[in-house]
């Protein structure tokens, strides 16, 4: 049995319990919580290898095999978002370091549980151990959303919970009734049974299908359930923030396997179950993202909604349902995610050097360093918007592409044209219409600064590597379309 498998899990879990019983030493927990963060990325960059090779990867802890046992489950498109997930967490411990650690305690523990949760939505097998994640990584984000202790953030943090909470308890009914119906929660044994379900139990478990793409829409901020997202985003501190940007990938993840795997083209009765609904609200939700944007009164809003836009794109991605879509899709949300997180990491930057404006779209002071943090934003925005020569341009050429719908064309335009009013509007106001002098108080940390190009270069370096990783997405995306590998591949380790 090939242990790799679990040290995406494992490392974090450890060394998160770890720094809760560990006294009072910050140097010591500092440097554990980053050599640790930085461990996954060697570690994800191996499975990905391991996966590139076509064969799936299953590890069933403790040996107890399937019903029973805990199944974690790699093939490309976790190993993919596990090298996310890691490089976004090394850039956003390196910006934490700088002093943000300090704003309150239990910082890199909560951290760890954070990576903990979300590694394991990627790589089980099951959907029980998914709720189990889903709610690792849910608990420790309410803590490390209210880091800080703001008015602001307390009240964002409320509705978060509260709707995080109510969805939680739709994906337990959810799973009650998937499991009375089927008798598994198997993902790769549920795709057989789903397909071989006939007469009156279809009706029922197309209805408890349709409750989990509820609650993973709820994660992966659709419309009408993204409504918490702006608010949170905006009021959390900036590694959180940054942090945060693959938390609507999570669900965007779960949608795209279930939809794939379990309720996909050879589900029988249930082929396409979520089709219908995810196509119109996944543009739907690209529009009201775009005008969020456009109506944004600080910074971290307009990327906050920029973030929406972005979940939109995807899901409608997913919706098309095709191959090539899905390449275009993960190609896409690896640039979504490391440019989003950097541009949460860069708005901080910009607001420690206007004072009490902070990075609220009003005319300020000077900032101490406009070139760099111009250079900066323009390149990002560039990047996000979907601009060439970046990554952003080259993942909604490739969804223009796989898609012949004028609709689709239609919105992501309008997406990208709301998108570049509204960061232009951002950067005039931030660069341009400032006062004659700077605040005396005003910083820039060059290893915030680092750990902020380490995200944002990630567009330059999508680009030089689009070969590779285009070739990589498109086997990916041929893989999530081969059911039968995944229903064989459980058989095979059936007592």
């Amino acid at each position: 049995m090939n242990h790799l498998i679990i040290l995406p899990i494992l490392v974090p879990l450890l060394v998160g319990a770890l720094l809760l019983v560990l006294p009072s030493h910050e140097r010591l927990k500092r440097t554990l919580s980053l050599f640790a963060t930085l461990a996954l990325v060697p570690v994800a960059l191996l499975l990905v290898q391991q996966a590139d090779g076509g064969r799936l990867g299953v590890y069933a802890l403790g040996d107890w095999r399937p019903p029973f046992g805990i199944v974690l489950m790699l093939d490309r498109l976790n190993a993919l978002l596990l090298l996310t997930a890691a490089v976004l967490g090394s850039a956003v411990v390196l910006y934490a370091l700088r002093g943000d650690d300090r704003r309150g305690p239990r910082f890199h523990a909560l951290l760890q549980f954070q990576l903990l949760g979300i590694n394991g939505s990627f790589l089980t097998g099951d959907l029980f151990n998914l709720f189990v994640f889903f709610e690792i990584l849910l608990i420790a984000s309410y803590a490390l959303l209210l880091y800080g202790r703001s008015a602001e953030r307390v009240r964002a943090g409320l509705h978060y919970v509260i709707l995080n909470l109510t969805g939680s308890a739709l994906f337990l009914i959810a799973l009650g009734l998937i499991y009375g119906i089927s008798g598994t929660l198997n993902m790769a044994d549920l795709s057989a049974r789903a397909a071989a379900t006939t007469g009156d139990r279809v009706p029922l478990l197309a209805a408890a299908g349709l409750l989990l793409l509820l609650v993973f829409s709820l994660k992966a901020a659709l419309l009408p359930l993204y409504f918490w997202l702006p608010r949170a985003y905006a009021s959390a501190s900036a590694p959180v923030a940054a942090l945060f940007a693959i938390m609507t990938k999570v669900g965007i993840y779960a949608i795209l396997r279930v939809c794939t795997l379990i309720f996909g083209d050879e589900a029988g009765e249930l082929a396409n179950l979520a089709q219908a609904w995810l196509w119109p609200m996944a543009l739907a939700t690209v529009v009201l993202g775009a005008i969020g944007a456009l109506a944004a009164r600080n910074l971290q809003g307009l990327l906050a909604y920029l973030v929406v836009v972005s979940a939109g794109t995807l899901l409608a991605a997913v919706a098309i349902g095709t191959p090539e879509a899905h390449a275009a899709a993960l190609y896409y949300l690896l640039h979504s995610t490391w440019v989003a997180g950097g541009l949460f990491l860069l708005a901080d930057l910009i607001a420690r050097q206007r004072g009490s404006r902070g990075a609220t779209l009003v005319p300020g002071p000077a900032l101490e360093h406009p070139a760099l943090l111009a250079t900066l934003f323009f390149f990002g925005a560039v990047a996000v918007v979907g601009l060439p020569p970046l990554s952003g341009f080259l993942g909604k050429l490739l969804l223009l592409r796989a898609s012949p719908s004028v609709i689709l064309w239609t919105v992501l335009l309008f997406g990208g044209f709301a998108a570049l009013i509204a960061m232009s509007r951002a950067g005039s106001m931030l660069f341009w219409r400032v006062g004659t002098s700077s605040l005396d108080s005003a910083e820039l940390d060059y290893g915030r600064v680092a750990a902020t190009i380490l995200l944002l270069a990630c567009a330059l370096l999508l680009v030089v590597l689009a070969a590779p990783v285009l070739e990589y997405t498109s086997a990916t995306a041929a893989q999530l379309h081969d059911v039968a590998s995944y229903r064989s591949i459980i058989q095979e380790i059936r007592p």
